[in-house]
């Protein structure tokens, strides 16, 4: 992994999206809001749900304005729809609420994966 990763938050609620950047910083993660970041940076994105109504959304806008950084879904009960329609947006679903560590081992393993798609 990075020494220091750049995740890109995109969350509604200050309240989660400060928790989430704490969280993450602890573990070592270099984390921004990516309301007020460029996305061409980013290591990978975690989009809430419901985020400007629908995260989705706003991930599908981001594919479509190029960019490729791997993105992490998160979302409370995703019905099959939403599973289909984020595997399209090639974004992996974490499910609400957050227990353990479960958000950081999926980015960890997204970063990993990086590492080894660059080594020589």
């Amino acid at each position: 992994m990075p020494a220091t990763p750049s995740i890109l938050l995109f969350m509604d609620d200050v309240g989660v999206l400060s928790s989430l950047e704490f969280s993450l910083s602890l573990n070592g993660f270099e984390v921004a809001d990516g309301s007020s970041a460029d996305p061409s940076a980013a290591a990978a994105l975690v989009i809430d749900q419901t985020c400007r109504g629908d995260g989705l959304a706003l991930l599908e806008t981001l594919r479509s304005a190029g960019r490729t950084a791997p993105a992490v879904l998160l979302a409370t009960n995703p019905t099959r729809a939403l599973h289909l329609r984020a595997t399209a947006a090639r974004a992996i679903i974490v499910e609400k609420p957050l227990l353990g560590d479960e958000l950081t081992r999926v980015l960890e393993n997204i970063l990993d994966a990086q590492d080894k798609e660059t080594a020589p």
